[in-house]
């Protein structure tokens, strides 16, 4: 029975912690920018890999389809 109040103690402070952080604007809630993320890396990975001649610049295009926001924010600030 114990543990049960105790689940049900940490249940309400995680409710809380989440719904303080949504409201209040410190963190992203929505569910689905990981999936997004997700798929832009899919496709940055398989245009910059289809563009290497060796397997070096392969590794190198898989470490630039990690960060391929990076490049989309410069490209569009213009900098």
């Amino acid at each position: 029975m114990q543990n049960l109040v105790e689940f049900n103690d940490t249940m309400k402070k995680k409710k809380f912690v989440e719904e303080e952080c949504c409201t209040k604007g410190k963190m992203n809630c929505g569910p689905c920018t990981g999936g997004i993320y997700f798929l832009g890396f899919i496709g940055a990975a398989i245009y910059y890999i289809s563009q290497s001649a060796t397997f070096w610049q392969g590794v190198v295009g898989f470490l630039k389809a990690l960060v391929w926001p990076v490049f989309l924010v410069y490209k569009l600030l213009g900098l």
